[in-house]
């Protein structure tokens, strides 16, 4: 299958990359990133996450990040709602897309959300019909997609079969995501070869983390199978809880960077990314975990 001419790219450093962070980080500070990320191109964002503060503190807040942003035309805000009290609160701050997640993991779904897979699923049909009411566009998450902490590997007959669920509920793109980030290119191809059945395969995205370093091989292996939608975060945000020391997502700017070298196009400027990779990397108190971005910085 030949290189698509067009990718996009969905950032979910401001909500999957900031959440895992020890320090509080100020809204202003949030903002500001947001903001810078809309500047260098990025058409959609993912800004925060509206669920109990006690579960996870970093997006305490996110209301007030959503009232203070510049919205801009034809750009994508969009938050993370896995209950009908989250989705209300993402209605009130004038969210217009909404995501919800569920895991291809048996284990891990329980671990995590304290359920069964059928049972996550049940839950977010009051999310998906109060979304039709509004107009409200739902994306879906599938996690541990090549590979799951608890259970080991993953077969890719159950990922197809959640993502075909999330899709026939009214999703209306899926993402895919190497949690643990342990899949190769063969594995991603095979993955997409068995969605892809299941669902439209422009309806869905790859989310990879760069846990051993296959994240960019496995972004190539997915374009090589016709995706054009992938998520990354900037500057690497977003460690790998269930590797302890390990990276996680994959560095925006990384991306771009290879999508850049395929003549693939993503109307994203690449040193605006680097520069507000290195506006929230000095935020925090560390360098960025992208190597673009550390070769640009040192040259």
């Amino acid at each position: 299958m030949s290189l698509p001419s067009h990718v996009r790219l969905v950032e979910v450093g401001p909500r999957d990359g900031l959440q895992n962070e020890a320090l509080p980080i100020a809204v202003a500070d949030k903002v500001r990133l947001v903001d810078a990320l809309s500047d260098a191109g990025l058409g959609y964002i993912e800004v925060g996450s509206f669920v109990s503060p006690k579960w996870v503190p970093q997006m305490a807040g996110s209301a007030e990040v959503f009232a203070q942003i510049r919205r801009k035309p034809g750009v994508t805000y969009g938050a993370l709602a896995p209950n009908l009290r989250g989705f209300e609160d993402a209605l009130a701050a004038g969210v217009k897309e909404v995501a919800v997640f569920a895991a291809a993991s048996e284990a891990f779904s329980q671990r995590n959300i304290n359920c069964s897979i059928s049972e996550s699923l049940e839950r977010f049909a009051p999310i998906m019909s109060a979304a039709r009411q509004h107009g409200i566009s739902v994306r879906g998450y599938v996690s541990c997609v090549l590979g799951c902490p608890y259970e080991g590997n993953v077969a890719p007959e159950q990922v197809a079969a959640v993502a075909r669920e999330l899709y026939a509920m009214g999703c209306h793109e899926v993402s895919l995501g190497d949690t643990i980030g342990t899949g190769t290119a063969g594995d991603t191809r095979r993955l997409f070869e068995v969605v892809g059945a299941q669902v439209p395969r422009e309806k869905l995205a790859g989310h990879f983390h760069d846990t051993y370093g296959q994240a960019i091989a496995n972004i190539y292996a997915s374009l090589l199978e016709g995706i054009q939608v992938f998520d990354s975060s900037i500057a690497g945000l977003g460690g790998c809880p269930y590797a302890k020391g390990a990276s996680g997502n994959v560095a925006s700017e990384d991306v771009v960077y290879l999508l850049e070298g395929l003549g693939i196009h993503t109307g994203i400027d690449l040193s605006r990314l680097i520069d507000a990779g290195r506006q929230i990397s000095q935020v925090l108190g560390r360098a960025s975990g992208s190597r673009v971005a550390k070769v640009r910085d040192a040259s």
